[in-house]
């Protein structure tokens, strides 16, 4: 087991210009209670043997309230559904959240799942008999011996328990380890922004796990990258996945959530994804406010904002999913993984010059 570290580069500090203002971290745990884990599997090297390696992996928890129990209020929306994320029909059908958002890879999904039931009943959490906890997944079998099933039940509780607030490793770490971006090495990537509505200022933020792209579609500020960046691309490209998790202190409903968790497509478009045919494209949103929704009877006291100051948020969340993807480009490194596949990272350098002949290109 690889232990996360930071301080990985991140897209600001290459000079690529994003909209809005980002809180202190840049990163999801900017809102308040928020907390991840990450847990990275490397190990062995060469021919793929199923049960053996090489494995590429891992596991990640978003943790909305620390380890508290109680329930957030929640929104789900499939642009793609060639995906799982377990628990969304409670949460359309109820509105809550409830217990840590897991993520991993697609043949994972059931352990981690388990795992997190066993957490949750560890803990004392469940308002009801039973759990039904959000676990996402993303393919990474190009890389890991996804067949394998390399993550345990102890790597899920590793997660948990690990989970902090402050800086968010990015890149090949946990669940995003084996992950490929517009055939680069993707990941994990996260981004946030100042929300201010009426005298009051909020934070939304993201943290997405890319698993998506052609490379020929990338476009990063705006500019086609990856139509100029042809090299070392992938020989049998994948469309993939993205899970999108967005997170926000701001007193939002459930059905305000569910559109906010919609516009996370739009921050997507603007990397160039196309939300392909065998594309799992999965957002959830909630949101932190609200702390008596953790009542189990009685009448509960809420506060809402407007629906006419929703605008905000929506362009806040399409930039921070946005510049999240670009961070997780930014941050991974290059892998070789099952049967000596190589998968490049996004080459600093290259990139910068693309963006600055572009720049000069576009001065009056």
């Amino acid at each position: 087991m690889k232990p996360a570290t930071r301080r990985k580069p991140r897209a600001r500090d290459l000079g690529i210009a994003f909209d809005g203002i980002p809180g202190p971290l840049n990163a999801i745990t900017d809102v308040p209670g928020v907390m991840v884990g990450h847990v990275t599997l490397v190990s062995g090297s060469g021919k793929c043997r199923r049960g053996r390696g090489p494995i590429r992996t891992g596991v990640t928890a978003i943790l909305p309230r620390e380890r508290a129990a109680g329930r957030v209020f929640a929104g789900f929306f499939s642009l793609n559904g060639n995906g799982e994320l377990t628990g969304a029909h409670w949460v359309v059908e109820s509105g809550f959240l409830e217990g840590p958002v897991m993520l991993t890879n697609t043949h994972s999904v059931g352990v981690v799942r388990d795992a997190a039931i066993a957490w949750m009943i560890k803990q004392g959490t469940l308002s009801q008999p039973w759990a039904l906890p959000v676990v996402a997944e993303t393919w990474d079998g190009y890389l890991n011996d996804i067949n394998g099933f390399h993550v345990k039940t102890e790597h899920v509780f590793q997660a948990i328990e690990q989970a902090q607030p402050g800086p968010v490793t990015e890149g090949c770490v946990g669940s995003g380890t084996g992950m490929i971006c517009h055939e680069f090495k993707g990941g994990i990537g996260t981004a946030s922004r100042h929300i201010e509505q009426s005298g009051d200022v909020f934070t939304l933020a993201v943290l997405v796990q890319a698993n998506h792209g052609e490379r020929r579609l990338l476009r990063i500020a705006g500019v086609p990258v990856g139509k100029i960046i042809r090299e070392n691309t992938l020989e049998k490209p994948a469309d993939g996945s993205i899970v999108i998790i967005i997170a926000t202190d701001a007193p939002l409903l459930p059905h305000q959530l569910k559109r906010l968790a919609r516009r996370a497509a739009l921050g997507l478009g603007r990397t160039g994804s196309i939300a392909a045919n065998t594309s799992g494209d999965l957002f959830l949103a909630f949101s932190t406010a609200n702390t008596e929704v953790k009542k189990t009877s009685g009448c509960v006291r809420l506060k809402m904002i407007c629906n006419e100051h929703l605008t905000s948020f929506f362009d806040g969340c399409v930039q921070a999913v946005e510049e999240a993807i670009v961070n997780a480009l930014v941050a991974a490194e290059t892998m070789t993984g099952c049967d000596g596949r190589r998968v490049v990272s996004i080459p600093h350098d290259r990139l910068c010059q693309i963006l600055k002949n572009h720049q000069h290109r576009s001065a009056p």
